[in-house]
């Protein structure tokens, strides 16, 4: 399907309220297919039942998990609501994808030290701040040079998840390397201003609001991309944080090497984060806080990860 009237109109929606391009091109992929699944017929020729029919073929015939069905409504309701001007209400015939919620999986002290002893570079002093602070890996590949306060030891994460700020600490053993990396960034940085780059992508209207920040070192990315790229909402050419897939990578060869048999990836470093500070005696709303989520409920799950077998029961051995 080409990019459209309709789909510009989305887009412009979506950059206006200042979603992030992921959501952008999730809600905008979700568009697409629900217009498709209804044979090109535009969404204003449609109404609730056409949504519900599509919503339970999701459910039913593909079988998709309950969050990326509500993924597909929001996506839709934002499209009605918000670009068409058209108020959506009966959805009583909704079927509902089965919520399906796994216990995260968590490593030992001793697997996450081992897999932590495999991994080296950039990649391996990124896992070990997910480790030690408890990011999300989108949280520490955005970090700015200013959102580390080396004086108070603490780390500032910008537009979390629910788009909240947080602080949360920079453990003492990481003080050193991170500060090195501070200073690998301000030669590169220079290098850059000599060739006459060194502008970023900043967010909202800072740009137009204070002329030239763009190029200041505090607002350049601690882990920056070794090359440039064009931003894809602007086309402007600039030096990206390193990408999410090179990480990943690392993780898993590190998690080869060393003989550790779960599925690990760098959110797994995040929830042994939390089951760590749990088991050392943490109180939850503390590490709720550290972890930035509303409800305390969503942190409650790592105390069930905390449980013994079989609830505590000593088994029979005889």
């Amino acid at each position: 399907m080409p990019k459209s009237k309709l789909l510009s109109q989305l887009i412009t929606e979506i950059r206006r309220r200042g979603y992030s391009y992921r959501t952008e091109q999730a809600y905008s992929n979700w568009v697409v297919r629900y217009v498709k699944f209804h044979n090109l017929t535009h969404p204003k020729d449609l109404d609730e039942a056409h949504l519900v029919q599509y919503l339970n073929h999701l459910a039913t015939e593909r079988n998709v998990a309950s969050s990326t069905q509500n993924q597909a409504l929001c996506a839709i309701i934002f499209l009605y609501k918000h670009v068409l001007d058209i108020q959506l209400d009966d959805l009583q015939n909704l079927k509902r994808a089965k919520k399906y919620k796994p216990l995260p999986v968590v490593l030992t002290e001793k697997e996450a030290h081992r897999i932590l002893k495999e991994m080296h570079g950039v990649s391996g002093l990124i896992i070990r701040l997910i480790y030690g602070a408890g990011l999300r890996i989108s949280e520490a590949l955005r970090l700015r040079i200013k959102d580390l306060d080396f004086e108070y030891q603490q780390i500032t994460v910008r537009s979390g998840k629910g788009t909240k700020d947080r602080v949360t600490m920079i453990p003492d053993i990481l003080v050193g390397p991170l500060k090195e990396q501070v200073r690998k960034c301000q030669v590169l940085h220079q290098k850059d201003i000599e060739r006459g780059w060194g502008a970023t992508i900043l967010p909202g209207a800072l740009e137009r609001k204070y002329p030239g920040i763009n190029k200041d070192f505090a607002w350049q990315y601690m882990f920056p991309s070794k090359y440039r790229r064009k931003d894809p909402r602007s086309n402007f050419l600039h030096r990206y944080h390193l990408s999410t897939s090179k990480v990943q990578r690392a993780v898993k060869k590190a998690v080869k090497a060393a003989n550790v048999s779960k599925k690990v990836t760098s959110h797994t470093f995040r929830h042994s984060f939390a089951t760590h500070l749990l088991r050392n005696g943490y109180d939850i709303r503390t590490v709720q806080e550290l972890l930035g989520h509303q409800n305390v409920e969503t942190t409650a799950i790592y105390t069930h990860v905390l449980n013994k077998g079989g609830r505590g029961v000593i088994p029979i051995t005889q």
